[in-house]
């Protein structure tokens, strides 16, 4: 199967250019070479979360993406706002995923109980938050990889029960 994937930073300097987006690149590598997804959108906003809720509704409502990742704004400084601007625009939350991302990743770092992150459905779009640094975004998708394509069949209507 090959999810139609978009993927969303929330960064001030990364939507002004002054810092490369590497967390982007690792989402990349990791979509298209462990789950078999096509990244069919990729965006930066600044830390707002009018325009994360903008492009999160356009990313799933109008691309119609199966999957979004999003990446940055999800710790504790005053303009992370990412996990607030996904509980606005999802239908439904999925917190068994950033339970398990939290879970696995602080048996190594115990800075991992600061992530916010949230997951959850808007139509038939998983929305996914990722911390914003390379390794975090690694190590937390690495922690899940293997429920998405479950998780995407359900979310998408594909997915069909064994009896």
């Amino acid at each position: 199967m090959l999810w139609k994937t978009a993927i969303l930073t929330a960064s001030d300097k990364g939507s002004r250019g002054e810092r490369e987006d590497t967390s982007a690149q690792v989402i990349r590598e990791l979509v298209e070479e462990e789950l078999g997804g096509e990244i069919i959108e990729y965006r930066i906003v600044p830390d707002e979360q009018d325009e994360i809720i903008a492009a999160l509704i356009e990313l799933t409502d109008y691309y119609q993406v199966d999957l979004v990742l999003t990446t940055g704004g999800t710790e504790l400084a005053v303009r992370d706002v990412t996990p607030e601007a996904t509980r606005r625009v999802i239908e439904r939350e999925v917190p068994g995923i950033a339970e398990a991302m939290r879970a696995t990743v602080m048996q190594k770092n115990r800075s991992a109980m600061l992530f916010r992150g949230v997951c959850g459905v808007r139509g038939r779009t998983l929305i996914v938050n990722l911390p914003g640094s390379p390794k975090g975004v690694h190590e937390n998708l690495a922690a899940v990889m293997d429920q998405l394509p479950e998780a995407l069949l359900m979310v998408t209507g594909q997915y069909r029960e064994q009896l």
